[in-house]
C-alpha cells in the first residue's frame, strides 16, 4: 500500500512539474509573438513534400498525437498514389511527439490494402492473427497478445461481437477487423506510447481508425469500385465493389459523404486436425507388471485386452493382448517405447465449404458554420453473413480401441509408422451458420473560443453496438466395431500424417451408426456508449490541456443447448440401420450427411428454436454479461523549445480511470439455473511523458515514460458459480475482483529522414507487466458470493446456518486470482523507408524488423510470449510512374508458441506455429485521359500459397494444416 502511495505521490508531482515548465514556455511563446495561430476549422493550405505538390495535414481524430495536429483534427488529406501516402506517413511519424506510426489511404475509397488488419501489419512491432483462409483478423502489438491492444473508430472505444476465425473462440476483449470495409478509412494511426489524453486499455498500444468525412476532399465527388475475386481452392468467381459519393458547399460550410460497399467471398479451406495427441493407458497385463500403470498420466487411448471379433489383418478373436503380445507383434520396441507412444487424438481430414459476405454502410457529414466552429457526425454500419459447412473424418484416438501392429516410433517416441486393427471412424458435419452487425454514431465538434481563439473545445460522443448470432449444430455418425476396418499409417515425412484406411470412407452403405447430435448455439451482443470533452489553453506549439471521459462498455454471452431433446428425436426418426438414407457421398473424399432433410425429419426448427440457456458456449466462452463503467479526467501539457537550433518537443501528464464494472451469469445452483452478479471497483493514476528533440535538421531522437494498463479477462471474472460439496463448503467461481495489467514502459529510439518520404528509424522499448493469473482459493463469505441463499438445498442451506449462516460463514472459492509475479518484455524495432529515384524514377523500397524477448519474475507469470513470434519482418519493394503502379510485398513471422503446457492431459505437450511468410502482389494503371480516370487494379493474395501449421511439442505430431490457397482480384475503379 505505501508503495502505491509512493507512485502516486510522485506521478503528481511529475505531472505538476511538467505542466508548470509547460505553462512558463506558453507565456514567453505569447509574449514572444502575437501572430493568431492558424484557423482550426478549415483545412489548411498543403505544402510541398512530393514531386507532385501533394503533402499531408493531418491528425487521427482522438489519439492527440501531437500539439502540432491538435488545431487541424478536421480534414485528413488524401494523396491520389500510393508513394504520397508513404509520404504522409513519414510527415506523421517526424511531427509527432510520442511514438507513432500511420497507414494512409491514397485516394478516398482507396486504402493500401483490401483489409484493414492487412495495411496494419505492415506497420514494424504490429503482427495478425488470421483466419484459416488467411484472412487477418485481429492484431498483436509488441509481444502482447490481441486483448492487450485497445482499438478505437473516429477516437471511441471499439467492440465487436464476435467469436473470432475457425478455431479462435475469442472470449477477451479482442476486436475482430475484418469486419470494417477499408474504403471507408482514410487513416489508421498506431500509437506505441500513450499520451494522457489518451484513452486508457492498450498496454501494447492504442489503435486509432478514422473514417472518411466530406472536407477531406473538398468538392464534388463519385468514386466506384468494381472488383472479381478468385480464390485457388473454392475456384469460385466473387463480386466486391463500393460507391462512395462526398459532395462539400462552394462556400466550405457545409459537406456530405456516403458510401456502400458490398462483397461475396468464398470460405473454402481444406486441412488436417489432430485436436491433439494421446497416449495409451497401458493395463498392467500390457505393462508386463502384476499391478499399476506404465503409461503417462493423460493418454486416452484404449488398447484392448483381448483381440475381439473381426478386428483386421487376421487376428485370432480371444487372443489375450498382454506385454508378450505388444512387444511380439511390434518388434524393434520396448515396454516403454509402446506405453509413450503419440498418436493423434482424432486425426482427420477437413474441409470448409461455404460463403463469407459483406455488406457495409457509412455517412458522414461537416458543418462549419464559422471559422471558430466545426461540427460532424460519423454513422457506419456494417454486416457479415457466413454460411458454411464444416466436414472432417476422424480415426478416433481418444478413448478409441485401435490394436497397434508393426509400430515403430522416433526419439521422442512419435509414431511414425504402424498398422492398426480395429480401427474405427466418426464423420463429424457442421453446418455453420453465423450473423454479425454493427453500428457507430459519433457525434462531436470543435469551438474556438477566446478573443485569441487561445481557448479550443473538442467534444465528441457516441453510441454503437453489435450483434453476433451463431447456429452450429454438428451431426456425427460412426463406422461400426468389428467390420475388419484397419488403417495404414504413416508418419515418416509431409507436413501431417498419411492415414489409409481399408475400406472406402466416401460409401453411404459402409453400415454407418448413430454417434452424437448437437444443437448448441451462442450469441452475443457488445453495446458502448460514452462521451470526451477536451479543453486546450495555448495555441498549436505550447498548450495546456484537461478534459473528461465518460464510456460505458457492456459484453453479454448466451448460450444455448438442446442437445438431449434432438439426440431423443434423432434417434427415434432413424433407426439403427437406417442412416443410409441421410448421408450422400462428399466431394473431398468422404461421406456427408443431408443435413436438410435429416433436420426436416427430427423437428430441428422448433429445437433448435427453443433451446434452453446453458453456462458456456460451444466456442469456450463462458455465458454471462460484463458492463464497465469507467470515468477519467486528464492533466496533460505540450511544449516547444529551441534549444540552441535545435527544436525539443514535450509531452506529459497524467490520467486517471476509475472503473465500475457489474458482472453477472449463469450458474447451476442445486438443479436451477441462477443469474449471479457480483460488482467491484478500481482506479489507477497513469502518467506519461514524451520527448522528442531534433538532434539535426534530419535526426529526432525520442524518450518517453509511462505507465499503462488493460483490463483483465472477462471469462475469468464471470461468476459461473458450481458447489462441489453437499455442504456448500468448496465451489468454483469467476472472480470479479481481478486487478487489471499494470505496466510500466520505457522507450527511446530516434530516426535519420533521408528526404521526400524516405527515413530510417530504431526504437528500444521495455515494459514492466503485473497482473497475470494463476488458479488460487480465497475464503470468501456466502452473502458476497451473489447467491440468493434460497437457491441452496436444504442440507447446503443446514451447513450453512452452522457455520454462523450467511453472512459469517466462509466458502473455499477456487478461482482465478492476480499472481504476484512480473512479466519484463523488451525488444527493438527497425523501420526503413527509401526512395530509389537515382536508380529507377518512382522506384522504392519499406522494411521493418522486430524482436521482442520475455522474461518472468515471481511466479504465475507465463515464461514466453504466448501467441506472439518474437521475429517479424516486412519487405515492400513499389514502383510508380507513368499511370503506373505496382507493389510486391512479403510479411514473415517466425515460429512461436502458441499455448500454454499441459495439452490434452500430456504434461509436456504445448501447441507450436511454424514460421510462415506471404507474398502479396499490387499493381495498377491509370487511364489518365478516358472520364473518370479509371483505374484497372491486380491484387493477388498469398502468391506462393503459403499454409498455415501447427505442432504439438514436436515438429512431426502435427496438430493442424491448412491450405488457403491464394486470391486473384481483378477489378477497375475510378472518380468523377
Amino acid at each position: 500500500m505505501q508503495a502505491r502511495i509512493a507512485r502516486t505521490v510522485l506521478s503528481h508531482a511529475l505531472s505538476l512539474a511538467l505542466l508548470g515548465a509547460v505553462g512558463i514556455a506558453q507565456a514567453q511563446e505569447a509574449t514572444a509573438s502575437q501572430t493568431p495561430s492558424q484557423d482550426p476549422t478549415k483545412p489548411q493550405a498543403k505544402k510541398p513534400a512530393q514531386a507532385d505538390g501533394k503533402t499531408t495535414n493531418s491528425t487521427t481524430n482522438g489519439t492527440a498525437a501531437t500539439p502540432e495536429q491538435s488545431k487541424t483534427l478536421g480534414a485528413v488529406n488524401v494523396s491520389g498514389s500510393y508513394r504520397n501516402s508513404i509520404q504522409f506517413q513519414t510527415d506523421a511519424k517526424r511531427d509527432a511527439t510520442n511514438v507513432t506510426d500511420s497507414v494512409f489511404a491514397e485516394d478516398i475509397g482507396k486504402f493500401p490494402d483490401t483489409n484493414i488488419a492487412e495495411s496494419l501489419n505492415r506497420v514494424p512491432g504490429v503482427q495478425l492473427t488470421r483466419d484459416v483462409d488467411g484472412e487477418g483478423v485481429n492484431i498483436q502489438i509488441r509481444g502482447l497478445g490481441t486483448d492487450f491492444t485497445k482499438i478505437m473508430l473516429n477516437g471511441d472505444q471499439l467492440a465487436v461481437a464476435s467469436a473470432g476465425g475457425l478455431n479462435s473462440q475469442n472470449q477477451n476483449r479482442e476486436v475482430d477487423l475484418d469486419l470494417l470495409p477499408s474504403e471507408f478509412f482514410t487513416q489508421l494511426t498506431v500509437n506505441k506510447t500513450p499520451t494522457p489524453s489518451m484513452t486508457e486499455g492498450g498496454v501494447a498500444g492504442v489503435v486509432d481508425m478514422r473514417t472518411t468525412r466530406p472536407f477531406d476532399n473538398p468538392g464534388t465527388h463519385l468514386t466506384y469500385s468494381l472488383q472479381g475475386q478468385y480464390n485457388s481452392i473454392g475456384k469460385d468467381t466473387k463480386p466486391r465493389g463500393s460507391l462512395i459519393g462526398s459532395w462539400t458547399n462552394k462556400e466550405g460550410t457545409f459537406g456530405a459523404t456516403v458510401g456502400y460497399t458490398a462483397s461475396k467471398n468464398d470460405y473454402d479451406v481444406q486441412g488436417f486436425e489432430t485436436i491433439g495427441w494421446t497416449t495409451p493407458q497401458l493395463t498392467a497385463a500390457q505393462c508386463g507388471t502384476a499391478a499399476g500403470h506404465c503409461s503417462p498420466a493423460g493418454g486416452s487411448w484404449v488398447i484392448p485386452g483381448t483381440i475381439p471379433a473381426n478386428a483386421g489383418f487376421g487376428l485370432p478373436a480371444g487372443q489375450v493382448i498382454d506385454n508378450a503380445w505388444l512387444l511380439a507383434h511390434n518388434p524393434g520396441l520396448n515396454t516403454s517405447q509402446i506405453a509413450n507412444a503419440l498418436i493423434p487424438r482424432l486425426g482427420r481430414d477437413a474441409y470448409t465449404d461455404g460463403t463469407n459476405d459483406h455488406q457495409s454502410a457509412m455517412a458522414s457529414l461537416e458543418w462549419r458554420p464559422s471559422e471558430a466552429a466545426h461540427f460532424y457526425l460519423d454513422t457506419l454500419f456494417s454486416q457479415k453473413e457466413k454460411h458454411f459447412d464444416r466436414l472432417d473424418m476422424n480415426l478416433i484416438g481418444r478413448s478409441g480401441q485401435m490394436i497397434p501392429t508393426n509400430m515403430q516410433v522416433d526419439q521422442n517416441d512419435v509414431v511414425t509408422q504402424a498398422n492398426f486393427a480395429n480401427a474405427q471412424y466418426f464423420l463429424e458435419d457442421r453446418p455453420y451458420d453465423q450473423h454479425t452487425k454493427f453500428y457507430n454514431i459519433n457525434p462531436g465538434g470543435t469551438l474556438l473560443l477566446g478573443s485569441g481563439d487561445d481557448l479550443k473545445l473538442d467534444f465528441q460522443a457516441y453510441t454503437q453496438r453489435s450483434w453476433y448470432r451463431q447456429y452450429a449444430p454438428s451431426i456425427d455418425v460412426q463406422t461400426p466395431l468389428n467390420q475388419n476396418i484397419t488403417v495404414n499409417y504413416n508418419n515418416t515425412g509431409g507436413n501431417v500424417p498419411t492415414i489409409t484406411p481399408s475400406v472406402d470412407l466416401n460409401n453411404p452403405n459402409l453400415g454407418w451408426q448413430y454417434y452424437r447430435v448437437n444443437i448448441q448455439n451462442e450469441t452475443r451482443t457488445t453495446d458502448n456508449k460514452g462521451t470526451r470533452w477536451d479543453l486546450q489553453w495555448g495555441d498549436d506549439s505550447n498548450n495546456l490541456r484537461t478534459g473528461i471521459a465518460y464510456d460505458d462498455i457492456s459484453r453479454e454471452i448466451k448460450a444455448y443447448d438442446n442437445s438431449p431433446a434432438w439426440a431423443t428425436a434423432v434417434n427415434a426418426a432413424v433407426a439403427a440401420n437406417g442412416w443410409a438414407q441421410y448421408i450422400k457421398p462428399g466431394k473431398d473424399g468422404f461421406i456427408a450427411i443431408d443435413n436438410a432433410a435429416l433436420m426436416a425429419a427430427t423437428n430441428y426448427d422448433y429445437l433448435n428454436a427453443t433451446a434452453p440457456l446453458t453456462t458456456a458456449a460451444a466456442s469456450g466462452a463462458n455465458a454471462g454479461n460484463i458492463e464497465e463503467r469507467t470515468w477519467a479526467w486528464y492533466l496533460e501539457g505540450n511544449g516547444k523549445w529551441d534549444l540552441g537550433g535545435h527544436e525539443l518537443r514535450l509531452n506529459g501528464g497524467v490520467r486517471h480511470a476509475e472503473t465500475d464494472q457489474s458482472i453477472a451469469g449463469p450458474s447451476t445452483i442445486g438443479t436451477q439455473l441462477q443469474y449471479i452478479t457480483l460488482k467491484n471497483t478500481y482506479g489507477y493514476y497513469l502518467p506519461s511523458f514524451n520527448a522528442a528533440f531534433n538532434a539535426t535538421d534530419d535526426v529526432v531522437l525520442r524518450l518517453a515514460a509511462s505507465r499503462s494498463l488493460t483490463r483483465p479477462d472477462p471469462s475469468a471474472m464471470v461468476p459461473n458459480t458450481n458447489f462441489s460439496d453437499p455442504a456448500a463448503e468448496i465451489a468454483t467461481q469467476g472472480n470479479p475482483k481481478l486487478q487489471p495489467y499494470l505496466s510500466t514502459n520505457l522507450d527511446f529510439g530516434g530516426e535519420w529522414y533521408t528526404g521526400n518520404e524516405g527515413y530510417l528509424a530504431l526504437d528500444l522499448f521495455g515494459k514492466r507487466i503485473k497482473g497475470f493469473t494463476v488458479s488460487g482459493t480465497n475464503l470468501v463469505p456466502f452473502d458476497q458470493m451473489g447467491i440468493p441463499f434460497d437457491s441452496l438445498t436444504a442440507t447446503q442451506q443446514q451447513a450453512i446456518n452452522l457455520r454462523g449462516g450467511p453472512a459469517q460463514a466462509e466458502v473455499q472459492v477456487s478461482q482465478q486470482v492476480n499472481a504476484d509475479g512480473t512479466l519484463f518484455l523488451k525488444g527493438a524495432e527497425a523501420n526503413w523507408v527509401q526512395p530509389l529515384d537515382f536508380v529507377l524514377k518512382g522506384l522504392g523500397v519499406q522494411a521493418n524488423y522486430t524482436v521482442t524477448s520475455q522474461k518472468s519474475i515471481g511466479g504465475g507469470v507465463p515464461a514466453q510470449a504466448i501467441g506472439v513470434s518474437p521475429h517479424t519482418y516486412n519487405a515492400t519493394a513499389y514502383w510508380e510512374n507513368y499511370g503506373a503502379m505496382v507493389r510486391l510485398s512479403y510479411t514473415w513471422n517466425s515460429a512461436q508458441i502458441s499455448s500454454t503446457a499441459n495439452q490434452n492431459g500430456l504434461p509436456f505437450a504445448q501447441i507450436k506455429t511454424d514460421a510462415r511468410g506471404q507474398l502479396d502482389l499490387s499493381a495498377s494503371y491509370e487511364f489518365a485521359q478516358w472520364m473518370s480516370k479509371p483505374t484497372v487494379t491486380l491484387n493477388v493474395v498469398n502468391l506462393t500459397k503459403a499454409n498455415f501449421r501447427q505442432t504439438i511439442t514436436y515438429n512431426n505430431a502435427a496438430y493442424s494444416y491448412y491450405t488457403p490457397g491464394y486470391t486473384i482480384m481483378l477489378g477497375v475503379r475510378g472518380t468523377f
